[in-house]
């Protein structure tokens, strides 16, 4: 009697080649920071971004998503949205923190720390709640766009040629509020919700279009506003939240004692 072969065991090639992809453009960035290359490692992490924004979404338009994919990804936006950003803000601004003073010793390298362990903790929370989370909103600002935020402010400011040097202090405040936004429990739109394969409004693509001209225009400025104002969306979102949970109660009858 033949034995029965064992099932064939592997990976599928496309989401996990997007992830490494991914993968590779943050290690790059690291590398061009410290090579004082602080242009290319700010388009690096967003070509990181736009790899991991693929990556997922290609898994599940062709039936390949794996645990390992998910597990992969999930170490690979560490690398790229945790300890990238980081490395590259105390590169750029955060290691003259020490030339102000032995106070200030050590504020610089803390700083990119606390933005790498917000990053692993953001990261953790979102894999441990994944079944019960809201598929519309995140939980905390997703460590993409913590990154977007980061790279933008570096990328804006290099490009006008301000230097690192002097602006440390307002590049600290930029770290501890990207850390602090990830681990919040502040609700950011996912964009879950966006079909691809479904026909969209001829107003949409002519914002897409305009998103392009504009990007071409002045690729750090836009990308900067870009995740600016989405990580104020969500003390937006709260607010809207607060303010009509109140007008809620202010409109229910309150309970009359006999």
């Amino acid at each position: 009697m033949s034995q029965k072969s064992a099932p064939k065991k592997g990976i599928y090639l496309l989401p996990n080649l997007l992830t490494t992809g991914a993968l590779f453009s943050g290690f790059f960035a690291i590398v061009s920071a410290t090579l004082d290359r602080f242009e290319q490692a700010a388009i690096a992490l967003f070509i990181a971004m736009i790899l991991d924004g693929l990556d997922g979404r290609v898994a599940r338009l062709t039936n390949t998503t794996s645990d390992f994919g998910k597990e992969y990804d999930s170490l690979a936006d560490m690398v790229s949205f945790g300890l990238a950003p980081a490395l590259v803000m105390f590169e750029w601004s955060l290691q003259y923190a020490h030339y102000s003073g032995w106070l200030f010793q050590k504020l610089g390298w803390l700083a990119a720390f606390f933005y790498t362990a917000s990053a692993a903790l953001r990261l953790a929370r979102f894999n441990a709640r994944a079944l019960e989370q809201d598929k519309k909103y995140f939980q905390g600002l997703p460590s993409p766009a913590a990154a977007g935020l980061m790279l933008g402010y570096v990328w804006v400011c290099y490009d006008l040629q301000w230097s690192g040097e002097s602006l440390w202090i307002i590049s600290f405040i930029v770290t501890l509020l990207s850390a602090g936004l990830m681990v919040s429990n502040l609700s950011f739109y996912s964009f879950k919700e966006l079909d691809v394969r479904n026909k969209i409004p001829f107003v949409a693509l002519l914002a897409i279009v305009g998103i392009f001209i504009l990007a071409s225009i002045d690729p750090p400025k836009l990308m900067c506003a870009v995740f600016a104002v989405y990580a104020l969306s969500g003390l937006v979102t709260q607010m809207v939240r607060s303010l009509r949970k109140r007008k809620r109660a202010a409109h229910t009858p309150s309970n009359v004692q006999k």
